[in-house]
């Protein structure tokens, strides 16, 4: 697969490929189909960069797990921390359409409706990481954020975009956690 994003990423070391990954994490690849069907499911078109990856591998843990904010958050002053990349499907615990997936947090945490939610954090719900299309509209690129339930809700701006955010995920040791 000729990648059109993550051209000079290197993926060394960049997904945990421990057997909870794989049990609620790692769906099968996803095809055509099955981005249409999640895409309808959701009413947004899931950009093409996180599609990409998702090509590469579809959804897991991520030992890249941190990623820099200017914003104090629940979690820390400089920081919002990452367990997983959530997966396109509807298989695993934690795809996109699975049990604790994008709509379970929008309809059973109260999440905001404003896009789908991608990406998981360590403190069991009380904050994600989010797709924003609030700006773009529904077809739109969406810009990564953190919605942080424990501040009421509170959006924090990480990255203009899916590549972005991906490519400034950083080692939990490059920030002073004590």
């Amino acid at each position: 697969m000729e990648l059109k994003f993550f051209k000079d990423f290197d993926f060394t070391d960049f997904w945990n490929e421990s057997s909870y990954s794989v049990r609620d994490y790692i769906e099968g690849y996803p095809d055509d189909e099955m981005i249409v069907s999640i895409e309808n499911e959701l009413g947004y078109k899931l950009p093409a960069s996180y599609i990409e990856l998702m090509k590469i591998q579809n959804g897991g843990l991520i030992e890249k797990n941190c990623f820099p904010t200017t914003e104090v958050n629940s979690w820390a002053e400089d920081h919002v921390a990452i367990t997983g990349i959530i997966g396109i499907g509807r298989e695993k615990t934690y795809s996109i359409c699975g049990e604790l997936g994008s709509k379970f947090m929008i309809d059973e945490w109260g999440y905001p409706s404003i896009g789908v939610y991608i990406a998981d954090c360590p403190s069991a719900g009380h904050d994600m990481i989010l797709l924003d299309y609030s700006k773009c509209g529904k077809d739109g690129e969406p810009k990564v954020v953190h919605i942080d339930q424990e501040n009421n809700y509170k959006k924090t701006f990480l990255a203009k975009d899916f590549e972005a955010f991906i490519k400034g995920l950083k080692n939990e040791e490059e920030f002073n956690l004590y």
